[in-house]
């Protein structure tokens, strides 16, 4: 999926250990992410000094309260993720045109691509990959040009449970515009919430996307990326800039 000899930013995560609450991670995560490193064969130096340093141990709390001086004094990028067991601090890896990759403690990857989840690594359920089939991915062209509800269609692999290529439809609707705080630094964005069905298994879920007005960047995101598993995404120190 990924390609060898990954570009990657000038600011390497060497050695990055990342905040967590080990409820949250599954047991086998470590050996997991480095069977998917070794089967997709893009683990650069980068990735690779990442996915050593999340073999650290690192007692965290299930609730984590960063500051913007916190945040600003480590040199690199910063991704809060949260699900219903405790939050984590992801930070990036590396980066394949779209697809970035964060990582967090206990051998956990998120990849998204346009902002939305594509695959996700040692967490209790996981979204093994995504791709959308539609002529026209949304996120590709940018959620703050939505006028009125649009539709497509993907693919999605869960595990556990072995449930692959489950065609999935979503609707996304501009639902106005709201404020946020980041990190106490206000931002003005637009929600967009998306209704996702799969028939075929019986699936619904609802998520939720804090988009920038100007060139439609997901600040802050709900995304059920498996049945029964929402991860809560907000951008810390985000890739499109040096701060946040």
């Amino acid at each position: 999926m990924f390609r060898r000899g990954l570009p990657h930013h000038r600011h390497e995560p060497a050695r990055v250990v990342a905040h967590g609450s080990h409820a949250v991670f599954s047991r086998h995560a470590i050996a997991v992410a480095g069977a998917v490193c070794m089967m997709l064969a893009s683990c650069t130096d980068v990735s690779r000094s990442s996915l050593e340093s999340v073999r650290l141990a690192w007692r965290g709390q299930p609730k984590l309260s960063p500051t913007a001086e916190q945040v600003l004094a480590k040199p690199f990028f910063q991704l809060r993720a949260t699900t219903s067991k405790g939050d984590a601090i992801l930070n990036l890896g590396n980066v394949d045109g779209q697809r970035q990759l964060w990582y967090g403690k206990d051998g956990v990857i998120v990849v998204l691509e346009h902002g939305r989840v594509i695959q996700t690594v040692g967490l209790i359920r996981n979204l093994d990959s995504s791709h959308v089939r539609s002529p026209g991915d949304p996120f590709a062209i940018g959620l703050h040009k939505l006028d009125a509800p649009a539709t497509y269609d993907r693919e999605d692999d869960w595990s556990p449970g072995y449930r692959y290529g489950i065609p999935t439809h979503g609707q996304l609707s501009p639902s106005g515009s709201t404020d946020i705080d980041i990190l106490g630094t206000p931002r003005h964005v637009l929600l967009v919430t998306e209704d996702v069905s799969a028939p075929a298994v019986g699936y619904r879920a609802t998520n939720r996307y804090w988009v920038d007005p100007q060139d439609g960047f997901i600040w802050m995101s709900e995304q059920q990326v498996a049945p029964g598993l929402t991860l809560k995404l907000v951008q810390l120190r985000p890739y499109r800039s040096a701060t946040p």
